[in-house]
């Protein structure tokens, strides 16, 4: 078998990983899944502090080179993780508005992430994902993912303070977020982030700009921003407390790619096991390279796997054109400075949702699979991490510090296996 696909030329309605569609047809698919990743590739380090347009460049970078090692085999998108945002805010002691003027000491955590979720990427190559599985079950990734939402908490209510209209539009674009998700139709939940964020901007422009009742968005910025140029990139220093804090997240990226490849083979009813090694590899990575130059970590997205199962396109090209475009956007500081007027209200009550949506989302994992909670083993490993991190318990041995979802991470990890033992294997889950 070749390393990449012939992408025959087809159109039949389900278009698999390696076939194509004509051109005509293929770039408007590839600007939809730029869409379904905006708002949170947009979102995520705007909230972290970083330059979004580093971080849209990065995801296109990390899209090109997942695409390369996985052979064009898998469909997939890489935009900013969510799961790096508790951590960054912590390592960092980012307050929540305007740029991060600690962000180099976040990216050589974010480089060790990427490097580690590299080394565990190649040792499932050499030896299947088993250990993985058994190392890291349902209760234990459920846990540590839940633990980052809940450990994210008080940054999120931290900038719903303000004036009673700063609430009130912050609270406006969380239900806006909320109703687009319950009652709008397939295509549009999946912008829903992006949707919100365009509300929430609207009602400062009319409140603000408008009336005066809130801090009006300047313009001046996008007005003086070159059409043209390469986006700011910033240099990583590299510390043991960042980097404690934050490579640890490459559990959560190896939880949620694994899910995600296994996903993807269940849609295009193409067995992708083979490949998940190799999209570890690669995720890793590109997240090293996207930390080396002032960008955010990456992983694959569940909001592309939406669009692919909404549009039975499963082409690995269609996500060629949505990186290329996404290069092509991010060489543009104007594009950069409309991203940064985004006002903080708005960034606020974003941020409530998302944070929500992290610990919500990664407890149905549990539900997924069926989790026992009548089990001791289950109850205390997830009890015991939720509590370290939402807690932010951290441990401090001379200059070596492991905050809240470190110690949380590490928690679930070993007390599940030491609950284990002496266990007969039917009655674990």
């Amino acid at each position: 078998m070749a390393y990449f696909p012939n992408w025959r030329l087809t159109d039949n309605i389900t278009v698999l990983p390696d076939e194509r569609l004509p051109t005509a047809a293929a770039v408007p698919m590839g600007i939809q899944h730029l869409l379904a990743m905006s708002g949170s590739t947009i979102v995520a380090p705007l909230i972290m502090g970083f330059d979004p347009n580093v971080a849209v460049f990065f995801s296109g970078i990390g899209t090109l080179l997942f695409f390369l090692i996985t052979g064009g085999r898998v469909p997939s998108y890489l935009g900013s993780s969510f799961a790096f945002i508790a951590v960054v805010i912590a390592a960092t002691g980012y307050s929540g508005s305007g740029p991060n003027a600690n962000i180099a000491l976040a990216l050589g955590g974010i480089i060790a992430c990427g490097a580690l979720y590299a080394i565990i990427g190649l040792i499932v190559m050499g030896v299947g994902t088993g250990w993985v599985e058994k190392l890291m079950p349902p209760a234990v990734t459920g846990a540590i993912g839940v633990a980052i939402g809940l450990n994210l908490a008080p940054v999120a209510v931290g900038q719903l303070k303000g004036t009673h209209a700063h609430i009130i539009i912050a609270l406006m674009t969380v239900l806006c977020m909320a109703v687009i998700s319950a009652y709008g139709p397939r295509a549009t939940r999946r912008v829903a982030v992006l949707l919100a964020l365009v509300f929430g901007y609207v009602l400062v422009l009319v409140f603000g700009n408008g009336m005066g009742l809130v801090p009006g968005i300047n313009f001046d910025a996008v007005s003086s921003a070159a059409w043209f140029g390469l986006p700011h990139f910033v240099k990583p220093e590299f510390t043991w407390p960042a980097i404690t804090l934050i490579a640890p997240v490459a559990i959560v990226l190896v939880a949620e790619n694994l899910g995600h490849i296994k996903a993807l083979g269940s849609i295009t009813g193409q067995n992708m096991d083979r490949y998940i090694g190799r999209g570890f590899f690669a995720d890793g990575v590109a997240t090293m390279i996207s930390g080396s130059g002032g960008g955010t970590g990456v992983t694959t997205y569940a909001e592309n796997i939406g669009v692919m199962a909404m549009t039975k396109v499963y082409s690995t090209l269609v996500f060629v054109i949505a990186a290329c475009i996404a290069l092509a956007l991010s060489m543009s500081p104007k594009f950069g400075a409309i991203l940064q007027t985004i006002p903080a209200p708005v960034l606020a009550g974003l941020a409530v949702s998302v944070f929500g949506l992290i610990a919500s989302a990664m407890a149905r994992i549990w539900v997924v699979n069926k989790v026992d909670f009548s089990d001791p083993r289950n109850l205390f490993t997830v009890g015991i991490a939720l509590i370290f991190g939402a807690g932010d318990f951290t441990v401090t041995i001379g200059d070596f510090a492991l905050g809240g979802i470190g110690t949380s991470t590490l928690a679930a990890l070993v007390l599940y296996q030491l609950l284990g033992i002496g266990r007969r294997e039917t009655t674990a889950s």
